[in-house]
């Protein structure tokens, strides 16, 4: 599996279904890439059709194979709604190496409500061949003399 940093580009949403029945909702998007997560802004009263246009970075390591886009609704004084959901394969992002802006659909309760447009870019780690790389030690210890009679 690569390893390498992986960044985010959140561009927008469209269509989603407003949680809010009286207000435009508040979206924001948790990104979630294995364990780690971020946070985008929230998109304050832009309803279903919210732009962000932020970048977020990744560094990943081997069996990261998914990123997962939980898009919430910001609510003051309630517990925050879920939207709904996105998931992002990586496989074909390590294979081109970067993925223009792409709509995914987003899905609540195995619904289609909407979705997210997000571009991908990866850079893979730099690989060092640990095997056969042969250093001189050089950290105290016995070393063999190279002197022949």
């Amino acid at each position: 599996m690569p390893r390498g940093t992986i960044e985010v580009l959140l561009v927008s949403a469209k269509g989603l279904e407003n949680t809010d029945f009286l207000n435009d909702m508040d979206p924001y998007v948790i990104l979630i890439c294995r364990s780690q997560e971020q946070k985008s802004s929230v998109a304050s009263g832009k309803g279903t059709q919210p732009e962000w246009n932020e970048s977020f970075v990744f560094t990943i390591s081997d069996g990261a194979s998914e990123l997962t886009l939980k898009i919430m609704d910001s609510d003051t004084g309630t517990a925050d709604d879920i939207v709904g959901e996105a998931t992002v394969p990586l496989e074909p992002l390590f294979m081109e190496g970067s993925l223009p802006p792409t709509a995914y659909n987003v899905v609540k309760d195995q619904e289609f409500r909407g979705e997210i447009r997000v571009g991908l870019t990866f850079t893979p780690e730099e690989r060092h061949d640990r095997e056969f790389h042969v250093e001189e030690e050089t950290y105290g210890g016995w070393k063999q003399s190279a002197y022949t009679d």
